[in-house]
């Protein structure tokens, strides 16, 4: 197995530069956020969510751990992986000023201050965790099940790679920490090592990144190492069993993600990344087969993944109570990480739709609209009111509404903002002919196509909330070359808009191929119409309910006034249909069951009462926005 040369490319950070593939990612030199829905939470994301995070690890000593001196090492204050929340922190930040988003020269500083902190902890030999191996505190590598070591590392290269990627260039000095610790962790768990690994998935894609980015041929091996040892039960029984860690089954022997749902894609992601730098076909398209099957059997509506509290695992098959929804946030970003990557290599546009409907119905949801609150978990059935939390108080509990301002296990807000900074790195792709667009954002265009020529590329639209979509090409030369477009399952009908005149185009990749003048445009129009969507009948949980999408969205229903939605009854023989409020329904209210004893006959329990009335369903990203409230996405239909 071999790496490429090593990518010095100091601007236009990607967070994943694979050196084979069907598709080459573009960066952030090359695609610009410019407005709508994306642009407005990218804005929020560098002034809210950043500053909201780095002041809650500053207060709660998360950052202090660095600077902490050995002789205070034994009172440390946070969970033992809080150093990978600000290690995600810095590469959010490298992202953002890669962006050139609000005050990069106030960012520059504190990625300064912090690589200081953090550089000055690291050990002679390369060892870096604040929760091990000082005074007072247990052994290194002496808890793989739960230390976080090795994931807390891969978290660390990471962020070295995107701010060498951004500004920091091959000398940056977060890179050469980074590199220090990757050499002691191939020093210490390589062929003659130890051979174990992480309880927590994560040091397998920060290796292979930094292969490279720096060309260092140990890096992939060592990751390929930690995902052949993955599955043989080496990590010691626990009460959630291997599954949890990963490491009940090989990877190659897997036929679906299971256990913990951030560990398994983390685990996968991390297994592509190794399949193609190593250019093996088998293992990609094993991971490929295991996410294929994840998404149609364990996947929710939202597409959030993980249906189990108590884990935050995967369910079986078909196993996805809404009430019981959690959905983690983490899941979210680490799945649109994994989709990604299997976008890349094999060219398949399933994985933009997988990528869209996590971006609107997930990741959207997650952040308050300051930036300075989140959903941990993502419940698809709120059944008792949200409760407005204070704003100085770290919250304990994962589940349920509403968004907190920070929680005792504060991973979901920093993988978010990482996210949202490098959004533009998830939009567009070249192929051997052209550019393909996978997602409909406010954007501006500008690269080299696989021969050297320049072009560039102005997208406008309206999406979430309408369907237009407009192509402008801004730089071109006298030779033709391919635009591919998406036509997304939602929808059908579409029409496409030419030069040459107007069609209706089938679902799937459109490519127009020919020779491009400025200022020439390509628009799309997609019918964005509220429809009704039914869930697979294995899935028991939500038999004989209903739920609305209109376009990418997932739509609920939200009673901030007190209405039990727990009785509600929908007419699906009636199309939803939009109003100014939202997406209107037609339902009744069932009669409550008797008091005594919830049972009896099905016309006690079930039968609607009164006349039926138009029930306001609004966006699901929206929810928990305006104060207390229930909501519920399966509507049950009378």
């Amino acid at each position: 197995m071999t790496v490429t040369s090593p990518d010095t490319t100091a601007v236009g950070g990607r967070p994943v530069v694979p050196s084979r593939g069907r598709l080459r990612p573009l960066g952030q030199d090359e695609v610009r956020v410019t407005g709508g829905f994306w642009r407005v939470r990218q804005d929020v994301n560098a002034t809210g969510t950043i500053p909201h995070a780095r002041s809650w690890m500053d207060r709660l000593g998360w950052t202090g751990a660095f600077t902490a001196p050995d002789a205070a090492s034994a009172s440390r204050r946070g969970r033992e992986f809080t150093d990978s929340e600000v290690y995600k922190l810095l590469e959010a930040m490298s992202w953002e000023v890669g962006r050139g988003g609000a005050a990069p020269g106030a960012l520059e500083a504190q990625i300064a201050e912090l690589t200081a902190a953090i550089a000055a902890a690291q050990a002679p030999d390369g060892y870096l965790h604040t929760a091990f191996g000082r005074a007072g505190q247990p052994d290194r590598y002496s808890d793989m099940l739960w230390g976080h070591e090795l994931y807390c590392t891969g978290h660390l290269l990471q962020a070295a790679v995107a701010r060498a990627r951004t500004c920091g260039g091959a000398e940056d000095p977060l890179l050469a920490v980074a590199r220090r610790a990757a050499d002691h962790v191939c020093e210490a768990f390589g062929p003659d090592g130890v051979p174990g690994v992480c309880g927590h998935p994560e040091i397998e894609l920060g290796l292979v990144e930094l292969a490279r980015l720096t060309g260092e041929q140990r890096y992939l091996d060592q990751a390929a190492l930690f995902v052949a040892r993955r599955g043989h039960r080496t990590l010691p029984r626990h009460h959630f069993g291997w599954s949890y860690f990963s490491d009940e089954t090989p990877v190659r022997e897997s036929a679906v993600l299971h256990g913990h749902a951030v560990r398994a894609l983390y685990l996968a992601a991390g297994a592509v990344d190794v399949a193609v730098e190593t250019g093996d076909d088998e293992l990609l398209a094993t991971v490929a087969a295991q996410f294929d099957r994840t998404w149609a059997r364990r996947t929710y509506l939202t597409g959030g993944m993980g249906s189990r509290h108590a884990d935050e695992a995967f369910g079986d098959d078909f196993v996805l109570p809404a009430d019981r929804a959690y959905s983690e946030t983490c899941a979210g970003v680490a799945a649109i990480m994994l989709a990604w990557r299997l976008l890349l290599a094999t060219g398949d546009g399933r994985y933009d739709e997988v990528i869209e409907r996590i971006l609107y119905n997930v990741v959207a949801t997650a952040i308050g609209d300051d930036g300075r609150s989140f959903f941990y978990a993502h419940t698809l059935h709120q059944r008792t009111p949200t409760a407005a939390l204070p704003a100085d108080e770290e919250q304990l509990g994962f589940g349920g509404g509403p968004r907190a301002p920070w929680f005792e296990v504060s991973c979901c807000l920093a993988n978010a903002a990482r996210l949202l900074a490098g959004l533009s790195c998830y939009l567009v792709t070249a192929d051997d002919t052209g550019l393909r667009v996978h997602q409909y954002v406010d954007s501006e265009i500008a690269t080299r196509l696989a021969d050297g020529r320049e072009v560039g590329l102005q997208v406008r639209t309206g999406l979430p909330d309408h369907g237009g979509v407009t192509v402008r090409v801004t730089r071109t030369d006298d030779q033709p070359w391919s635009i591919t477009l998406r036509v997304p399952r939602w929808a059908a009908g579409a029409e496409l808009v030419t030069t040459h005149g107007r069609r209706t185009v089938p679902v799937g990749d459109i490519v127009v191929y020919r020779t491009f003048a400025v200022g020439e445009e390509i628009r799309l129009e997609l019918p964005v119409r509220p429809r009704f969507t039914a869930p697979d009948p294995r899935i028991d949980a939500t038999r004989g309910c209903v739920a609305v999408e209109r376009g990418p969205l997932v739509y609920c229903a939200e009673s901030a006034d007190g209405a039990d939605l727990d009785t509600v009854r929908v007419d699906a023989s009636v199309p939803p249909v939009d109003t100014n409020a939202g997406v209107e329904v037609r339902a009744r209210f069932a009669a409550p069951g008797p008091d005594e004893w919830p049972y009896g006959p099905p016309e006690q329990v079930t039968t609607p009462t009164g006349a039926a009335t138009g029930l306001t369903l609004v966006p699901y990203h929206r929810w928990a926005r305006g104060g207390p409230s229930t909501m519920r996405v399966w509507l049950p239909t009378a």
